[in-house]
């Protein structure tokens, strides 16, 4: 029987986004200013969150760390794709598929289970406002986040391992302008099968439970809310939640899109769309919401540009 060799491939080939140098270079500047945005909007919001005594509760060390993770998200996959846009520099080698695969699954795991950790704050905060202060502590919240990081690195251990150590003995054309998942099994000349069922099962026991943590929590606030029936409750409930229940429905439309979609409707240039519109709209759009949604987080927005402007 013939032995594969595992080192056959020792580098991937990212599929150009188009092969047209007029749309590239568009393509380059609209990606590159996208990004800058990105960049800007989140390490302002990180700044305001740092240096704000106001901001110094549960619910915004949790906006921190989703912050972070937007910023973070785009930066593993951006100037890769910006690079191969405007110099065609589309090659990467094995081991920096490897990281990139690697970095990219953590974040995007552990943002799932933060976005969960943020719906049950929330809920404590409708649900029990006077003892929210003794519930939601510092080391439980220190906690709650070192665990979705934690959990999102070793679900990504678990995914990369049994992707990259598959034989890769033919071509090495990634339909993607990163390294995911299945543009990167389908390389593989061994049988995939019972690695991505256990991939599956993995992520949907993952997904599954960040869902029906942030549904049940977004429920009794529901019931809470219905319950009082007191003057004012929705508006006060929908300006404590409104912010997150946004990001919530913007972040699992856009996975549900690239993730969940019918086989029959799989195509190489719409899944790169689709990809993007997951990879770089949702960091972009999340702190707009919370800005925009939020009286204290816009104050204080305010105060760090004004800084900046006085210090230029």
């Amino acid at each position: 029987m013939q032995r594969v060799n595992l080192s056959a491939v020792s580098e991937f080939v990212f599929v150009g986004l188009s092969d047209a140098p007029e749309i590239r270079l568009l393509l380059f500047v609209l990606f590159l200013l996208i990004y800058l945005a990105t960049m800007a909007g989140n390490i302002t919001l990180l700044v305001a969150i740092s240096t704000n005594s106001h901001l110094h509760s549960p619910m915004y060390f949790f906006l921190g760390n989703l912050s972070l993770l937007d910023l973070l998200c785009p930066t593993i996959t951006v100037p890769k794709m910006l690079g191969a846009l405007l110099l065609e520099h589309k090659k990467i080698s094995f081991s920096g598929c490897l990281f990139q695969h690697f970095s990219l699954i953590s974040v995007v795991g552990t943002e799932i289970l933060l976005l969960a950790v943020m719906a049950y704050d929330r809920y404590v905060a409708v649900c029990y406002p006077l003892r929210y202060p003794s519930i939601m502590s510092t080391k439980l919240c220190a906690q709650l986040a070192l665990g979705t990081w934690a959990t999102g690195l070793l679900n990504s251990l678990l995914h990369t391992s049994l992707v990259f150590t598959l034989s890769f003995c033919g071509p090495n054309k990634i339909q993607q302008y990163y390294c995911d998942i299945p543009p990167v099994l389908a390389l593989s000349c061994s049988s995939t099968h019972s690695r991505e069922l256990v991939i599956l099962v993995v992520a949907g026991v993952l997904g599954s439970s960040a869902c029906v943590v942030t549904v049940v929590s977004y429920i009794c606030i529901l019931l809470e809310i219905l319950a009082r029936n007191s003057p004012g409750i929705w508006h006060k409930a929908f300006s404590t939640c409104g912010s997150h229940l946004a990001v919530v429905c913007l972040f699992y439309g856009t996975t549900i899109c690239t993730y969940v979609r019918p086989s029959f409707t799989y195509s190489p240039r719409w899944d790169r769309v689709v990809s993007m519109l997951y990879g770089m709209l949702t960091p972009l759009l999340n702190p707009i919401i919370y800005s925009l949604r939020n009286k204290e987080v816009k104050c204080a927005l305010k105060r760090v540009i004004s800084q900046v402007r006085r210090a230029l």
